[in-house]
C-alpha cells in the first residue's frame, strides 16, 4: 500500500465513521496526511487526523483516534494500528488477507472474554433508572455490564427495592438504591449524565421459573419495546434442547468450540493463527462474493437489518471488513460468514451500550454461533489424516468464536458451560 493509497483508506474510514452517526462532523477534510512517525511513534506511518477532527466532532481526541483505529485494523494490507500520545495514529502495514486473519485471531485470543472491551467511556458516570419491573431491572443490568466494558461507570436505582426472587434467580445486584435520580439527559457525554427511565414492555409472565439463564435471555433477546415469549408453552422454547431455541445454539456453539480444545489435545496438537487452507491447495474463497453474512442475518425473520437512526448497520455491509476496493478476506468457504462477524464485535459492544439495547448483542452472539457451525467439522483431522497447519488455524478461529460467545454471554449475565 503507498502513502497515496493509504491516504485514502482513512479518509474512507473517517467518511464511513461519519455517515454511519460515530461522528458528528459537518465538514470533512479533503485529504489526511500520512507521514513517517515522529520521535515516541511507531508503525510505517502516522497521521493527526484524530486530532484534527476532534473539536468540530466534540470528543477527545484519543477517542477519536480509537474509533478510527477499530476501522482501519480490519482493512487489508494493514498489520496494525497504534494510539500514541494526544491522540496521533501510527500504522503499520503488512502483505495479505492471511496475516490479518492471523491478528484477528491472535487479538482475540489475546483479549479474552474481553475482547471489544475499551477505555472509549473512560471517565463517564451514567446513571441509570429502572421502573419496579422484573424486565426493567434485568435490562438495566445488561446494560450497566456492557457499559463499564466500554469503560463507563454506571450508577444504578431503581423505583422501587428489587425483589427477592429478581436477586436470588435472575442474579440482579441486591443493592440497587431505590432513589429517583433527579434531572434528565442522555447520558453520553462527559462528567454524570441520567438516561431516561428504562420502561421495556413488561414480560407477560413471570420470568423466574425459567432460571436464570433461560429466564434473562428471554428477557434481554427481544428488543425493549418487543413483548418476551413468555407464559404458558412460550417459556418451554426458552429451555428446549434444539436448533429453535437461539440461546441453545450459542451455548452449545461454546461447548463444541471447548469440546474441540480437549480433543484436539488428546491428539496432540494445539490451536496456532495461520491459514485456513493447506498450503498446497491454496487459499480458498466463497463464490460469487465477500465474506459476509446475508443481509439482515442478526435479526430474526421479518424483523429487518438489525439497524438504527444514525448508527448504521450492526454487521457489516459486503465488503465491509475490508476498506471499499480492497477485497474480501481470504479464507476457508466454511468460515466465510463468521469472520466479519467477530471483526465486528467491538463495534456491536460500543453500540449497545451507546443505545442501551443488549438486544444488538444477543443477536449477534446468535449469527456467531450460526456462521460457527460450518467450520466445526473441519477443525480436526478425519480418519487417518494427520494434524497440519490448517488444523492447528481452524482449532485457533473455533477458540477465538467461542471466546467471543463466552464474553459475550456474560455481559449478558448468562453462563457459558464448557459441557452442554
Amino acid at each position: 500500500m503507498t502513502p497515496v493509497e493509504l491516504s485514502r483508506t482513512v479518509l474512507h474510514a473517517v467518511r464511513r465513521a461519519v455517515d454511519e452517526g460515530e461522528l458528528a462532523v459537518a465538514v470533512l477534510p479533503e485529504r489526511v496526511v500520512v507521514a513517517p512517525p515522529g520521535p515516541g511513534g511507531c508503525g510505517d506511518y502516522a497521521t493527526n487526523v484524530a486530532l484534527q477532527l476532534a473539536r468540530p466532532a466534540g470528543q477527545p481526541a484519543p477517542a477519536v483516534a480509537e474509533l478510527l483505529r477499530t476501522r482501519l485494523i480490519r482493512t487489508d494490507g494493514i498489520s496494525d494500528v497504534v494510539v500514541t500520545g494526544p491522540g496521533f495514529l501510527n500504522i503499520s502495514l503488512d502483505g495479505g488477507a492471511d496475516a490479518r486473519l492471523a491478528r484477528l485471531v491472535r487479538d482475540i485470543l489475546r483479549a479474552g472474554p474481553r475482547y471489544g472491551h475499551s477505555d472509549t467511556l473512560a471517565g463517564q458516570t451514567v446513571e441509570l433508572h429502572a421502573a419496579h419491573d422484573a424486565r426493567a431491572v434485568v435490562l438495566m443490568d445488561a446494560v450497566a455490564r456492557v457499559l463499564r466494558s466500554q469503560g463507563a461507570r454506571p450508577r444504578l436505582t431503581c423505583a422501587g427495592p428489587p425483589e427477592d426472587a429478581w436477586v436470588r434467580i435472575l442474579g440482579v445486584p441486591s443493592d440497587i438504591p431505590s432513589d429517583i435520580p433527579a434531572g434528565t439527559g442522555t447520558g453520553t457525554g462527559t462528567g454524570t449524565g441520567t438516561d431516561a427511565p428504562l420502561r421495556p414492555v413488561p414480560a407477560p409472565a413471570d420470568p423466574t421459573p425459567l432460571g436464570r439463564d433461560a429466564a434473562r435471555w428471554a428477557l434481554l433477546h427481544p428488543a425493549p419495546h418487543d413483548r418476551p415469549h413468555i407464559g404458558d408453552s412460550l417459556s418451554e422454547q426458552h429451555l428446549a434442547q434444539r436448533e429453535t431455541n437461539p440461546l441453545f445454539r450459542v451455548r452449545y456453539a461454546h461447548a463444541r468450540t471447548r469440546a474441540l480444545l480437549r480433543n484436539a489435545a488428546d491428539l496432540g496438537f494445539t490451536p496456532e493463527p495461520g491459514p485456513l487452507t493447506p498450503e498446497d491447495d491454496g487459499p480458498l474463497t466463497p463464490e460469487g462474493g465477500p465474506l459476509t453474512p446475508e443481509p439482515g442475518s442478526l435479526t430474526p425473520e421479518g424483523d429487518g437489518p438489525l439497524t438504527s437512526e444514525g448508527d448504521g448497520p450492526l454487521t457489516p455491509e459486503p465488503g465491509s471488513l475490508t476498506a471499499e476496493g480492497d477485497g474480501p478476506v481470504t479464507a476457508d468457504g466454511d468460515a466465510q460468514g463468521l469472520l466479519p462477524l467477530l471483526a465486528d464485535h467491538p463495534r456491536v459492544l460500543a453500540a449497545t451500550a451507546a443505545h442501551r439495547a443488549p438486544d444488538r448483542l444477543a443477536r449477534h452472539l446468535v449469527a456467531v454461533a450460526d456462521a460457527l457451525a460450518p467450520l466445526l467439522p473441519s477443525v480436526l483431522p478425519l480418519g487417518d489424516e494427520k494434524p497440519s497447519a490448517a488444523h492447528r488455524a481452524r482449532l485457533a478461529l473455533a477458540e477465538a468464536a467461542g471466546t467471543v460467545l463466552a464474553g459475550g454471554l456474560s455481559l449478558l449475565g448468562i453462563d457459558a458451560p464448557e459441557h452442554l
